[in-house]
């Protein structure tokens, strides 16, 4: 039987490093962005077969995408997953905020998830069949006022995900979009000062699970969209927050 083929844009934090591990233990082959020193052996050891591609981290021009798949397709032949993590954070409210935030706030949050999604619907297409999980916010769900333009942008890309799956739904492939808050990963405890034990308490509370989340608990959630089994579910957005937005 055939193994299935996974791609993962960000194999260095958040959820990557632990869905690279799930998709290897449920028999797919990988294409890593960027991945954790000793990854690779890891997945490997899971019998997955692994290329690792470095330098993926900016998705803004589509370049990075595009060699992503490039490379896999050279490697395997086939595409029939991706995770795409996009995205950077840009505090602030909306009264302070510049129109050069904005737009790097668009070139990282919704440009990015257009060329991805282009990308790799111009493979998935023509094959008949695919899943897609673009990775944005849960502030795109629920406005931050502290976050106003960043959580403007997550929404527009959390609505661009359920549009261009609406487009290819009768196609095969289906793309849905999930989107955290409340992670305990690097960016989350920097951008909120969470290093501080105090600090952290103050914000755990600020979910009604009074907890920070796990990237292995998300990783959990998007690997049941991505191992072949979802066929039906599309054109969603999935808050992985706690509680703090529905």
């Amino acid at each position: 039987m055939t193994r299935r083929v996974a791609l993962i844009t960000d194999c260095n934090l958040h959820l990557g490093p632990d869905l690279a591990r799930k998709l290897a233990a449920r028999d797919h082959d990988l294409i890593l962005g960027d991945p954790l020193p000793g990854l690779v052996g890891e997945v490997e050891a899971l019998g997955a077969d692994v290329v690792a591609v470095q330098g993926c981290r900016d998705l803004v021009d589509g370049s990075a995408i595009a060699r992503l798949i490039a490379v896999g397709l050279e490697r395997f032949g086939r595409l029939d997953a991706a995770c795409v993590r996009t995205g950077v954070i840009i505090g602030g409210r909306f009264t302070e905020a510049t129109l050069e935030q904005l737009q790097t706030l668009q070139g990282a949050n919704q440009e990015a998830v257009f060329h991805a999604l282009q990308a790799l619907l111009a493979v998935m297409v023509p094959n008949g069949a695919g899943q897609i999980v673009i990775v944005t916010s849960a502030t795109g769900r629920r406005p931050v006022p502290a976050s106003a333009l960043y959580s403007a942008t997550r929404a527009g890309a959390n609505m661009m995900v359920k549009a261009a799956a609406l487009d290819v739904a009768d196609k095969g492939v289906c793309i849905n979009a999930l989107g955290t808050n409340f992670l305990d990963y690097p960016g989350f405890i920097k951008a909120n000062g969470a290093d501080d034990p105090e600090v952290r308490s103050r914000v755990e509370k600020r979910t009604p699970m009074h907890r920070l989340g796990r990237p292995d608990e998300v990783a959990h959630f998007a690997a049941s969209l991505l191992d072949g089994e979802n066929r039906f579910q599309t054109g969603q957005f999935f808050s992985l927050s706690g509680g703090w937005s529905d």
